[in-house]
């Protein structure tokens, strides 16, 4: 037999009037003891308050936004007789205290166990319309109540992730269920093997504001900028600046210009720095590698083809010097030069693009002091050089004026660390410094 209930707030302590922010219950629906009737929200706490049996919801008498405090009438739920007896003595016993939101340190640990749930907010219901990384949510922050942080929680959902549709945004259950099935349903959240997209940028109508102008991108450049992205987002770079004395490889290099010319070869600094690079290589192997698609091997290459950053009216190109470690200074000038040039026309092949183990950019011939390069993936490291300019330097007890080559290295941090890196700097400055060791 069943009867009609009234359902009261029950004590919540030293709370008055307070909010409510969330029914997520409506007439006719089952409910069990311990379900969450309503959520309230003072300013300093979320609290559920649970159905104190089993039953069937007849009739709210309360709204999301209304005011309630101990003895308002909640709701009409039909019961069993037998169920509203066993409950009638603990249905005014007081309910717990209001518990505070998780504070940011539980909540990231849960966030981190589900670290690998990715996607992005969109108006309500929350939808994603692309990925986002979770580690640059923060679940903490998220207005949710208990009930739907623990719901989240059930899901693998993190809540810092998701756009809540109620009052002031707050997060609700169908909010969670809404972003759940976006992510089960849209190639765009999963589209790669780590799931991993920026987030797509709202458009703008600049027209508002000013005259403009809009010049398509070269396919290279929509290419290129796509490959610098993925290389961006999915290495963690690390970039160790450094500079090195080269007085004595540019002498050399002027004493040599007049039988490079004759041999027509353009002896530049890059035919220097790419022996200098296969030198420091040899002695380094780790940096003339790629890591495997797994992230579990470390691919060691046994060749030593070089990249050569080249500007061209397209966009960025980088022809690749093969088995430069058996070539001399003049072959590799003039292979540099050939490719350059081809590049620059238009008429460089893909093969002649494919195979570098290690990429050199470097904008010593315009300018500038120091510059982070992004690593040329699948390559673990670039080097990036600037111009040289003269510094005294204190040398033999008085100041002299050196020639210095400012240089940055970035490199694949999860392959190579930190010394590794210093150390490859200090050899490579080491090499420039002293030209027998790219003479030998």
């Amino acid at each position: 037999m069943t009867t009609s209930t009234e359902i009261h707030l029950p004590d919540i302590g030293d709370f008055d009037s307070v909010e409510i922010v969330e029914i997520p219950v409506k007439p006719g629906d089952q409910v069990n003891v311990d379900d969450t009737l309503l959520t309230l929200e003072s300013d300093k706490a979320s609290m559920d308050i649970p159905s104190p049996f089993s039953g069937t919801v007849i009739e709210l008498k309360v709204a999301v936004g209304d005011r309630v405090s101990e003895g308002t009438l909640l709701a009409l739920m039909e019961v069993s007789e037998t169920a509203g007896a066993q409950q009638e003595t603990s249905a005014s016993a007081p309910a717990p205290a209001p518990a505070p939101d998780p504070s940011p340190v539980a909540d990231a640990a849960q966030s981190e166990a589900v670290a690998n749930v990715p996607a992005g907010p969109s108006p309500a219901p929350a939808t994603p319309t692309s990925s986002e990384t979770v580690g640059t949510s923060d679940s903490a922050r998220a207005h949710a109540s208990p009930a739907v942080r623990r719901f989240a929680r059930e899901l693998g959902v993190d809540l810092g992730l998701v756009r809540g549709s109620g009052p002031k945004n707050r997060i609700l259950k169908e909010d969670v269920k809404a972003f759940t099935k976006a992510v089960m349903a849209s190639d765009r959240v999963f589209k790669s093997g780590n799931g991993l997209q920026l987030p797509e940028i709202p458009p703008i109508d600049f027209s508002k504001f000013g005259p403009t102008e809009t010049v398509e991108l070269t396919r290279l450049k929509r290419i290129g900028g796509q490959h610098l992205q993925r290389s961006w987002i999915t290495i963690p770079h690390v970039t160790q600046f450094d500079e090195a004395d080269i007085t004595e490889m540019e002498e050399f290099r002027k004493s040599k210009l007049d039988t490079a010319n004759k041999q027509g070869v353009k002896l530049t600094l890059v035919a220097f720095l790419v022996k200098a690079v296969v030198d420091v290589l040899q002695q380094y192997p780790e940096f003339n590698a790629s890591l495997s698609p797994d992230g579990q091997n470390l691919i060691l290459k046994k060749y030593f083809h070089i990249g050569v950053a080249v500007n061209t009216d397209n966009g960025l190109m980088v022809p690749v010097i093969r088995d430069a470690d058996q070539k001399g200074l003049y072959d590799i000038a003039r292979e540099i030069a050939e490719l350059g040039d081809k590049a620059r026309a238009g008429n460089i092949s893909p093969a002649e693009l494919q195979g570098g183990c290690f990429t050199i950019s470097s904008l010593g011939g315009i300018g500038g002091l120091h510059f982070s390069p992004i690593v040329n993936a699948p390559e673990v490291a670039i080097l990036g050089v600037s111009r040289a300019i003269v510094k005294p330097v204190y040398e033999n007890g008085e100041l002299m004026p050196r020639l210095i080559l400012p240089f940055a290295l970035s490199y694949d941090h999860r392959v190579i660390d930190g010394v590794a890196g210093a150390r490859f700097t200090q050899f490579l400055s080491t090499v420039l410094s002293d030209i027998r060791h790219i003479l030998l």
